[in-house]
């Protein structure tokens, strides 16, 4: 075969791998987190919504209520949000950590948690960046995992980068603004991270997109979201931020992002019997 011949072939193999790969329905994910209070109904009814729903799941912490045990693990989430454990990244709420060291949590997940002494991993879903971080370890700069979060950022360069924890830094629910998350919200402003993604108060939120003083920014600003909707007993509404766009506090679902090669779709599923609904699409923040 002559090199012009080769040359052909091998450059019509890629154009149509290129248009194959360029078919491929964006992935999504499906995330809410303060999930399987066993005296309340939401577990079940949201994980009924999510087995119909072939998609990785980001549960933002506050798994199995009250204090996170093996034993809650086992009565309460398993019967659950168990159902779909392989496809599941979570991250550790302060529910969790009620057990020392959330053994609860790091034992019924492994390594899915990542190493049970940090609580914080990234990967990769399509062709973004995901960090999962621990909100309930040290969040300073100079920090452990503020070392690791930054080295990790700069090492993964993708378009689009998404974070989730459990505390939000920002949220209008009962536990309002969490400062404690000032230096991760701003490093992962620096680092131009497009959404976070948290959980803690019982509602649902969205909030518009806002620079690291947590000032309107609709050209760089981190678009951030509050699904606490997992399941356990709803929350009233607190001080209302200035900046919330959207807030509900009677429905249980999970929020659902579509994650294109350079921008994001976000919908909120209800439950069945919830007539609810949020959705939307935005850029990713150019890195």
């Amino acid at each position: 075969m002559t090199a012009s011949r080769f040359s052909f072939l091998f450059s019509c193999f890629w154009l149509l791998c290129g248009a194959a790969y360029a078919d491929q329905p964006a992935p999504v994910v499906l995330i809410a987190g303060d999930v399987a209070q066993c005296d309340v109904p939401g577990a079940q009814l949201t994980a009924q919504l999510i087995k119909s729903l072939p998609y990785a799941v980001l549960a933002v912490g506050d798994l199995a209520y009250p204090s996170g045990t093996p034993e809650e693990f086992a009565r309460c989430y398993e019967p659950t949000w168990g159902a779909f454990k392989a496809r599941t990244y979570p991250a550790p709420g302060n529910h969790d950590y009620r057990t020392p060291g959330a053994k609860g949590y790091f034992d019924y997940f492994g390594a899915r948690a990542g190493d049970r002494n940090k609580g914080y991993y990234s990967f990769d879903i399509g062709q973004w960046h995901i960090v999962s971080l621990n909100s309930n370890r040290e969040l300073e700069p100079g920090s452990p995992q503020m070392v690791w979060l930054a080295a990790d950022l700069q090492q993964h360069r993708q378009a689009c980068v998404l974070a989730y924890w459990h505390h939000p830094r920002f949220s209008s629910g009962p536990h309002g603004d969490d400062v404690r998350l000032q230096a991760i919200w701003a490093l992962l402003y620096q680092q131009g991270v497009s959404v976070v993604l948290a959980g803690h108060d019982h509602d649902y939120e969205r909030f518009t997109p806002m620079n690291e003083m947590g000032e309107r920014d609709a050209v760089r600003g981190i678009r951030s979201f509050v699904a606490g909707t997992g399941g356990a007993q709803h929350y009233s509404l607190g001080q209302r931020h200035l900046l919330s766009e959207v807030w509900h506090g009677d429905s249980w679902g999970v929020l659902k992002l579509t994650l294109g090669a350079h921008s994001y779709a976000w919908e909120f599923l209800p439950v069945a019997g919830s007539i609810f609904h949020d959705a939307g699409s935005a850029q990713c923040v150019q890195r």
